[in-house]
């Protein structure tokens, strides 16, 4: 079955704790070529039938409403998910 990837990430201007927390991880493991992180959230949503422009608007009026908090997250990709 054909399945729609959904990608949140939190808004840029908000601080990332989490992508703060990975960054300083990731230097301590000596990975110093990384200069910073931002941790998101993936979605993946099973459509019955094919994934057309509507099954797509559809997913996305799905993630404004219900997977990302509009207050601080935006949602940066919908697409149909490729093998």
């Amino acid at each position: 079955m054909p399945v729609i990837v959904v990608e949140v990430m939190p808004k840029a201007e908000l601080l990332d704790p989490q992508g703060k927390a990975v960054a300083g991880a990731l230097g301590r493991l000596g990975k110093d070529r990384f200069s910073g992180v931002r941790v998101g959230k993936r979605f993946e949503l099973t459509v019955d039938g094919p994934v057309d422009d509507a099954a797509l608007a559809d997913a996305r009026e799905v993630a404004e409403s219900l997977l990302a908090n509009g207050v601080i997250e935006d949602v940066v990709s919908v697409k149909e998910a490729t093998a």
